[in-house]
């Protein structure tokens, strides 16, 4: 739990530090940089006047930036003031926030692959959870390794990149019911086991049969994605991690789309449920725990690009339009606009979190 709530407060300080840092390099003067809300229980305060303060409920942070607040009254000659420098380093200290955790990704992903390695192309289907009544009860264990059907090697992703997700499940069909021979690979031995399917049934308890009427055999298993790791040349290794957090911005965009289609479902999750995610992922291995934050950084980063109200994003537009069209928007418009924004966003988030915390219980 603890490596859970560090890696959750590891997101938030990347993200406010990037503001920080931005503005007080564009001339800004910061009151404040918070991990977490609430009364602080540790604060300091550094020479140019900043406090630094921890709170006792880690679910986010802020930097607060003289005269950032729009309702705010702004001395016109305060030269440190986040509304009285030029647009385009107001812009830059918005933007600071998710470049950082864009950053932090590159940097996580540099050190995953120069001391673990990466992932093999190939992937094979592996052994997750058995159901108590399962065919392979008693026969497989969970986190073995499946490499090949009666003989025939098999994968999930092949040596040339070929996607067969649906093989496994297809060749024990195909036997329907006859016992089948599996070669697996157990904490580094590898042994032969024989498993007789059985019949698959749908959550009615029917008898399962697929689209040309055959009946369903399962060995009643949850397949899971394995792989091994490998290194590779420092000059690919610094490649591969520049390239994460593009093509992991496309996988989660791609993702998005498909929920809004309605191809694919929503699972909202807060606070909570991030911790939880962590506490699973370390649990099971430090890198699955940095390969979380690795997913989570970019995540952070790309949603507080969207064009939203009280996100980055959401003021970038108005900062846009101030540089675009030379005057500034209506403060009125955008006061109404953010503080919106604002209220929706804890009404989301207490509604999120009160679903997390009931999902526990």
């Amino acid at each position: 739990m603890v490596l859970a709530l560090l890696a959750l407060s590891f997101l938030i300080f990347v993200h406010e530090a990037g503001h920080y840092v931005v503005a007080r390099w564009c001339g800004m003067r910061v009151e404040r940089f918070s991990i977490g809300f609430g009364p602080a229980i540790f604060k300091v305060k550094n020479k140019s006047g900043t406090q630094f303060q921890v709170t006792p409920i880690p679910f986010g942070g802020f930097v607060e930036i003289r005269g950032m607040n729009i309702a705010e009254e702004v001395d016109p000659d305060d030269a440190q003031a986040y509304a009285n420098r030029p647009v385009s380093l107001r812009f830059a200290t918005i933007l600071a926030g998710p470049a950082t955790n864009w950053i932090s990704a590159i940097a996580l992903a540099l050190l995953l692959y120069a001391v673990f390695g990466v992932k093999t192309q190939e992937r094979w289907f592996g052994v997750g959870a058995i159901s108590d009544d399962a065919a392979a009860k008693g026969v497989l264990e969970s986190g073995d390794r499946v490499l090949a059907i009666d003989g025939e090697p098999i994968y999930l992703v092949s040596p040339e990149g070929k996607v067969t997700a649906g093989a496994l499940p297809t060749k024990i069909s195909d036997k329907q019911g006859a016992p089948v021979t599996i070669m697996v690979k157990r904490k580094g031995a590898i042994r032969d086991v024989t498993i007789t399917p059985k019949l698959g049934k749908n959550e009615d308890g029917t008898l399962a049969k697929d689209a040309s009427g055959r009946q369903i055999y399962r060995l009643g298993f949850r397949i899971e994605e394995q792989f091994d790791r490998v290194h590779v040349s420092a000059g690919s290794t610094l490649a591969r991690a520049f390239r994460y957090p593009v093509d992991q911005s496309a996988a989660i965009l791609s993702g998005l789309y498909q929920v809004v289609t309605g191809a694919a479902k929503a699972e909202l999750g807060g606070p909570v449920r991030i911790v939880e995610e962590f506490n699973a992922a370390f649990e099971s291995s430090f890198v699955d725990g940095l390969e979380l934050l690795m997913v989570l950084s970019v995540y952070l980063a790309l949603i507080n690009l969207f064009p939203l109200p009280a996100l980055d994003g959401g003021r970038l537009v108005f900062l846009g339009y101030e540089m675009i069209t030379r005057r500034r928007a209506n403060p009125k418009i955008e006061t109404t606009v953010h503080m919106a924004g604002v209220l929706l966003l804890m009404v989301v988030m207490v509604m999120v979190t009160y679903k997390d915390v009931a999902r526990l219980f």
